[in-house]
């Protein structure tokens, strides 16, 4: 063999060694790339079939009356209870309604303004309903949040 076709030879072994280094090195990255995508591995788990459960509450659970508290809403339970959890819950949590205090006169405002800014539908004989419950069993509470400050010895800075 000749000088020419050995170097020939020892040429494309050398090409052969670094095209399967190159493939090596691509296979790994795409399989660290595979990884990096789908850490679970989840192309080589067999799936389970998925199993779905819907619970759907009982009638009776819906509506469920608990120590004199609805459930679902923690409202009281008295006279209105049904309209005030159908018209105002629909938008807003009942927890809403119940820290807000007021009297009829500004539950009426607040109706309004509900009415004319947030689209608020016309509640038409429901209106006396919702706010005689709120009233009865919401009313304003005569203390705020702390009783006054009394005794205090005041000092000016200096």
């Amino acid at each position: 063999m000749s000088d020419k076709d050995q170097f020939k030879e020892q040429l494309q072994q050398v090409s052969r060694l670094v095209n399967s280094i190159m493939l090596i090195f691509f296979l790994m990255g795409a399989v660290v790339l595979y990884i990096m995508i789908d850490p679970e591995l989840s192309l080589f788990k067999k799936e389970e079939p998925a199993t779905y459960v819907t619970v759907v509450p009982e009638e009776d659970d819906f509506d469920k009356i608990e120590n004199g508290i609805h459930v679902r809403t923690g409202l009281k339970d008295a006279e209105g209870l049904m309209t005030v959890v159908n018209n105002c819950t629909n938008c807003h949590s009942a927890l809403l309604v119940t820290q807000n205090r007021m009297n009829e006169e500004n539950w009426r405002t607040t109706i309004k303004w509900m009415q004319e800014t947030q689209n608020l539908w016309d509640l038409g004989l429901n209106e006396d309903i919702i706010i005689k419950y709120l009233v009865t069993n919401y009313p304003p509470q005569k203390k705020g949040r702390r009783a006054s400050l009394q005794f205090i010895d005041w000092y000016e800075l200096e």
